[in-house]
């Protein structure tokens, strides 16, 4: 599908919205979809891809089915096992302390991590870290003001996170899985801009809107109105020589 067009926004978004019941089918489609705006900037076959927070390791598959030594690590032995099989080679590890030495990967992947941990600036720069002098970092986040922000409890989180959490466990009959300042923080388009650009061992590629299907990357140009257009924050960077 083109990136970014109308069919795909909406192939994704019909996806996404059988996450619950059909997540096999979700995931296996956004993996493809990232996997092919990753080599808008660099083949992967051949590379060394790092998946950092890639859950069930649908993206670390996605990349070894096109020719990439893909490594998958993940915080919570939960959801290594929540797909149908944990990814050969899959280590239990904390974004905040890779197990890899400097410059490993030719790309250091995150998708929808960076809103679940309380300090995204060294979550960054381990990222940094891991890539070689010259290889691609990928880091997707759902800001906290996108209608999606407060994930299972959106659009709600816009009155409140704890009156968000309360609907959801009338509605359901169960709490939900995410709770602010603990495993979810809000995080905005603006500062983070702000801390990448002001990094000097990085290069900004590209900003823009991941499902967006219009103007994806105007929509982050603008203050304000980009906290709620944007939905969600792709940002490509290029690790500086050393």
């Amino acid at each position: 599908m083109r990136d970014p067009s109308l069919r795909r926004s909406v192939a994704l978004f019909r996806a996404f919205m059988r996450e619950q019941t059909d997540p096999e089918h979700c995931y296996s489609l956004l993996a493809r979809d990232a996997a092919q705006q990753v080599e808008k900037y660099v083949p992967l076959r051949g590379s060394t891809v790092v998946d950092v927070g890639g859950g069930s390791g649908h993206f670390t598959e996605e990349f070894r089915r096109r020719g990439a030594q893909s490594y998958l690590f993940e915080p919570d032995p939960a959801e290594l096992h929540a797909g149908e099989r944990r990814p050969e080679g899959a280590v239990v590890a904390d974004g905040y302390l890779l197990p890899l030495a400097d410059g490993t990967a030719d790309v250091c992947f995150s998708s929808n991590v960076l809103e679940h941990v309380a300090d995204p600036q060294t979550f960054v720069s381990e990222m940094v870290r891991v890539t070689r002098p010259g290889g691609l970092i990928y880091l997707s986040f759902t800001n906290w003001y996108s209608p999606w922000g407060g994930h299972e409890t959106a659009p709600w989180h816009y009155f409140g996170a704890e009156r968000a959490r309360a609907r959801y466990q009338r509605r359901t009959g169960r709490p939900a899985k995410h709770t602010l300042g603990e495993n979810l923080f809000a995080v905005h388009i603006g500062p983070t801009l702000r801390q990448v650009r002001a990094r000097d061992d990085v290069q900004l590629v590209t900003a823009r809107s991941r499902y967006w299907p219009f103007l994806a990357g105007a929509i982050t140009r603008v203050p304000g109105l980009r906290e709620f257009a944007t939905w969600n924050l792709l940002l490509i960077l290029r690790r500086c020589p050393t």
